[in-house]
């Protein structure tokens, strides 16, 4: 029996000149050279991705904040001798937001 016995529609599809190179280069990466085979895995057995990087920057910026006030905390700590527990529960409570915002990114991948 031949492998493409009861393949009987054809799809047809055009691509510019950059798209092409694209998945030569993918081809590539992967060792392959059948075009058709790869583009017929892709189309049956591929994955569309869509990441949402908003929260990755709010994660970031949150970051950027908590490191900040380190910092400050750090300068006034070291002028002064003194440590306030105000200071330490923001960074407390910058900690946890942080760690939520991360364990939430990782459940939506892990749906992936």
């Amino acid at each position: 029996m031949r492998k493409n016995e009861g393949r009987t529609v054809g799809l047809y599809t055009k691509v510019s000149p950059e798209e092409k190179a694209v998945i030569d280069e993918k081809m590539a990466l992967l060792g392959t050279t059948n075009l058709r085979a790869y583009l017929r895995k892709m189309a049956v057995d591929g994955y569309i991705v869509q990441l949402d990087m908003g929260s990755v920057a709010e994660l970031v910026k949150l970051l950027r904040s908590i490191s900040s006030n380190v910092n400050q905390i750090a300068r006034r700590c070291n002028e002064t001798r003194n440590l306030y527990a105000q200071d330490v529960e923001d960074l407390r409570r910058g900690y946890t937001e942080v760690w939520q915002g991360i364990h939430a990114l990782l459940k939506k991948w892990e749906a992936l």
